[in-house]
Protein backbone atom coordinates (compact mmCIF):
# COMPACT_ATOMS: atom_id res chain seq x y z
CA UNK A 1 0.00 0.00 0.00
CA UNK A 2 1.09 3.44 -1.06
CA UNK A 3 0.48 6.04 1.22
CA UNK A 4 0.53 9.76 0.53
CA UNK A 5 2.10 12.18 2.63
CA UNK A 6 1.21 16.26 2.69
CA UNK A 7 2.65 18.84 4.22
CA UNK A 8 2.27 22.35 4.65
CA UNK A 9 2.97 24.66 1.34
CA UNK A 10 6.88 24.65 1.57
CA UNK A 11 7.79 21.84 3.45
CA UNK A 12 9.39 18.88 1.64
CA UNK A 13 9.65 15.01 3.05
CA UNK A 14 13.73 16.06 4.65
CA UNK A 15 11.55 18.55 7.06
CA UNK A 16 8.87 15.88 7.93
CA UNK A 17 9.49 14.82 11.34
CA UNK A 18 10.67 11.80 11.96
CA UNK A 19 7.70 10.14 14.02
CA UNK A 20 5.58 11.31 11.38
CA UNK A 21 7.38 9.24 8.86
CA UNK A 22 7.37 6.49 10.69
CA UNK A 23 3.63 6.67 11.60
CA UNK A 24 2.87 6.66 8.08
CA UNK A 25 5.31 4.29 7.30
CA UNK A 26 3.19 1.79 9.62
CA UNK A 27 0.10 2.30 7.88
CA UNK A 28 1.41 0.04 5.24
CA UNK A 29 1.50 -2.70 6.92
CA UNK A 30 -2.55 -2.91 7.55
CA UNK A 31 -4.21 -6.12 6.19
CA UNK A 32 -7.39 -5.62 5.06
CA UNK A 33 -10.00 -7.81 3.68
CA UNK A 34 -10.35 -8.53 0.36
CA UNK A 35 -13.35 -6.72 -0.76
CA UNK A 36 -11.82 -2.99 0.10
CA UNK A 37 -9.89 -1.68 -2.25
CA UNK A 38 -7.36 0.90 -0.93
CA UNK A 39 -5.94 3.69 -2.14
CA UNK A 40 -3.89 6.68 -1.37
CA UNK A 41 -6.01 10.32 -1.54
CA UNK A 42 -5.44 13.56 -1.20
CA UNK A 43 -5.09 15.11 2.71
CA UNK A 44 -5.97 18.49 4.18
CA UNK A 45 -3.33 20.45 4.39
CA UNK A 46 -5.21 23.01 6.92
CA UNK A 47 -5.99 20.97 9.57
CA UNK A 48 -2.87 20.25 11.12
CA UNK A 49 0.93 20.47 9.61
CA UNK A 50 1.34 17.13 8.32
CA UNK A 51 -1.20 14.30 7.47
CA UNK A 52 -1.85 11.40 5.23
CA UNK A 53 -5.02 9.73 4.15
CA UNK A 54 -6.22 6.52 2.11
CA UNK A 55 -9.89 6.19 0.80
CA UNK A 56 -11.78 2.52 0.10
CA UNK A 57 -14.47 1.01 -1.21
CA UNK A 58 -16.28 -2.02 -0.23
CA UNK A 59 -16.89 -3.85 -3.50
CA UNK A 60 -19.45 -7.32 -3.72
CA UNK A 61 -19.85 -9.22 -6.77
CA UNK A 62 -18.57 -5.95 -8.97
CA UNK A 63 -20.87 -3.40 -6.55
CA UNK A 64 -19.90 -0.94 -4.45
CA UNK A 65 -21.97 -1.25 -1.21
CA UNK A 66 -19.56 1.18 1.22
CA UNK A 67 -16.91 3.68 0.74
CA UNK A 68 -14.38 5.45 3.52
CA UNK A 69 -11.34 7.43 4.26
CA UNK A 70 -9.00 7.46 6.97
CA UNK A 71 -6.65 10.55 7.52
CA UNK A 72 -4.17 10.17 9.93
CA UNK A 73 -3.01 14.01 11.63
CA UNK A 74 -0.16 15.30 13.02
CA UNK A 75 1.05 18.62 15.01
CA UNK A 76 4.22 18.13 16.56
CA UNK A 77 3.36 21.19 19.24
CA UNK A 78 0.12 18.90 20.74
CA UNK A 79 -3.52 19.96 20.58
CA UNK A 80 -5.11 20.23 23.06
CA UNK A 81 -8.68 18.93 21.61
CA UNK A 82 -6.80 15.77 20.77
CA UNK A 83 -4.91 14.88 24.00
CA UNK A 84 -1.11 14.38 21.99
CA UNK A 85 0.30 15.09 18.78
CA UNK A 86 -1.49 12.53 16.61
CA UNK A 87 -5.36 11.99 15.31
CA UNK A 88 -6.31 9.60 13.39
CA UNK A 89 -10.20 11.06 11.41
CA UNK A 90 -12.24 8.35 10.01
CA UNK A 91 -15.13 8.35 8.04
CA UNK A 92 -17.42 5.27 6.93
CA UNK A 93 -21.05 5.22 4.50
CA UNK A 94 -22.86 1.96 3.48
CA UNK A 95 -26.09 1.27 2.15
CA UNK A 96 -28.45 -1.06 4.62
CA UNK A 97 -32.22 -2.48 4.65
CA UNK A 98 -34.51 0.85 4.82
CA UNK A 99 -36.05 -1.40 7.45
CA UNK A 100 -32.95 -0.91 9.89
CA UNK A 101 -33.44 3.10 9.67
CA UNK A 102 -36.86 2.89 12.41
CA UNK A 103 -34.29 0.98 14.78
CA UNK A 104 -33.57 3.87 17.49
CA UNK A 105 -30.98 2.13 18.68
CA UNK A 106 -29.05 1.71 15.03
CA UNK A 107 -26.88 4.69 16.14
CA UNK A 108 -25.36 3.33 18.89
CA UNK A 109 -25.03 0.14 17.29
CA UNK A 110 -23.14 1.76 14.56
CA UNK A 111 -20.59 3.61 17.01
CA UNK A 112 -20.18 0.10 18.72
CA UNK A 113 -18.72 -1.44 15.14
CA UNK A 114 -16.44 1.07 15.68
CA UNK A 115 -15.35 0.37 19.07
CA UNK A 116 -15.22 -2.82 19.22
CA UNK A 117 -13.30 -3.18 15.86
CA UNK A 118 -10.02 -1.00 17.36
CA UNK A 119 -10.77 -3.26 20.48
CA UNK A 120 -10.33 -6.42 18.43
CA UNK A 121 -7.44 -4.63 16.40
CA UNK A 122 -5.44 -3.85 19.63
CA UNK A 123 -5.52 -0.22 18.36
CA UNK A 124 -4.91 1.24 21.93
CA UNK A 125 -5.90 4.96 21.80
CA UNK A 126 -7.88 8.13 23.90
CA UNK A 127 -10.39 10.81 23.46
CA UNK A 128 -12.85 9.18 21.25
CA UNK A 129 -15.53 10.99 19.64
CA UNK A 130 -17.91 11.36 16.51
CA UNK A 131 -21.49 10.61 15.44
CA UNK A 132 -23.37 8.19 13.33
CA UNK A 133 -26.14 9.23 10.75
CA UNK A 134 -28.75 7.68 9.00
CA UNK A 135 -30.36 8.82 6.19
CA UNK A 136 -33.64 7.66 4.04
CA UNK A 137 -33.76 8.52 0.11
CA UNK A 138 -37.23 8.76 -1.23
CA UNK A 139 -36.87 8.74 -5.25
CA UNK A 140 -39.79 10.36 -7.39
CA UNK A 141 -40.88 11.52 -11.07
CA UNK A 142 -38.32 9.58 -13.41
CA UNK A 143 -36.38 8.44 -10.48
CA UNK A 144 -39.56 6.54 -8.71
CA UNK A 145 -38.84 2.89 -10.05
CA UNK A 146 -35.05 3.39 -7.62
CA UNK A 147 -37.64 3.53 -4.52
CA UNK A 148 -36.37 4.50 -0.92
CA UNK A 149 -32.35 3.70 -0.12
CA UNK A 150 -30.90 3.94 3.19
CA UNK A 151 -27.40 4.52 4.39
CA UNK A 152 -25.53 4.95 7.34
CA UNK A 153 -22.73 6.96 8.09
CA UNK A 154 -19.92 6.87 10.80
CA UNK A 155 -17.70 9.92 11.47
CA UNK A 156 -15.08 9.84 14.13
CA UNK A 157 -11.79 10.31 15.62
CA UNK A 158 -9.35 9.47 18.05
CA UNK A 159 -5.78 9.67 19.44
CA UNK A 160 -3.34 6.77 18.83
CA UNK A 161 -1.45 5.42 21.54
CA UNK A 162 2.01 6.30 20.80
CA UNK A 163 4.86 3.60 21.02
CA UNK A 164 8.26 3.73 22.57
CA UNK A 165 9.93 5.95 19.16
CA UNK A 166 7.04 8.48 19.95
CA UNK A 167 5.29 7.40 16.46
CA UNK A 168 1.73 5.31 16.40
CA UNK A 169 1.45 1.96 15.05
CA UNK A 170 -1.03 2.92 12.98
CA UNK A 171 -1.78 -0.67 10.97
CA UNK A 172 -4.12 -1.47 13.40
CA UNK A 173 -5.86 1.81 13.50
CA UNK A 174 -6.34 1.40 9.60
CA UNK A 175 -7.20 -2.45 9.98
CA UNK A 176 -10.26 -1.10 12.89
CA UNK A 177 -11.53 0.91 10.19
CA UNK A 178 -11.73 -1.38 7.40
CA UNK A 179 -13.65 -3.50 9.57
CA UNK A 180 -15.98 -0.66 10.45
CA UNK A 181 -16.68 -0.84 6.42
CA UNK A 182 -17.01 -4.14 6.45
CA UNK A 183 -19.22 -4.41 8.81
CA UNK A 184 -21.44 -1.20 7.99
CA UNK A 185 -22.05 -2.85 4.90
CA UNK A 186 -23.17 -6.17 6.17
CA UNK A 187 -20.38 -8.41 5.08
CA UNK A 188 -20.17 -11.19 7.54
CA UNK A 189 -17.23 -11.55 10.08
CA UNK A 190 -14.17 -12.67 8.64
CA UNK A 191 -13.93 -16.88 9.91
CA UNK A 192 -11.47 -18.53 12.32
CA UNK A 193 -7.87 -19.43 10.83
CA UNK A 194 -8.43 -17.03 7.64
CA UNK A 195 -5.65 -14.76 8.14
CA UNK A 196 -4.97 -11.51 5.44
CA UNK A 197 -2.26 -11.07 3.20
CA UNK A 198 -1.16 -7.86 0.71
CA UNK A 199 -2.32 -7.75 -2.86
CA UNK A 200 -2.53 -5.69 -5.45
CA UNK A 201 -3.73 -1.78 -5.16
CA UNK A 202 -3.84 -1.72 -1.74
CA UNK A 203 -6.49 -4.61 -1.32
CA UNK A 204 -5.90 -7.34 0.80
CA UNK A 205 -6.80 -10.67 0.15
CA UNK A 206 -7.29 -14.56 2.74
CA UNK A 207 -5.00 -17.24 2.81
CA UNK A 208 -5.24 -20.39 4.62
Amino acid sequence: MVVRQETRPGAGADAQPPEFRHAVASMQGARLRPEVLCEQMPAPQRIAPYASALSADVTVDGTDVGTGRIIVLHDPDGNDAWEGTFRCVAYARADIDVDLVADPMLPEVGWSWLAEALESHGAAHLAASGTVTTVTTESFGGMAEEGRTAQIEVRASWTPALGDDGAPDLAPHVEAWGELLCTAAGLPPVPDGVTMMPSRRGQRGPTR
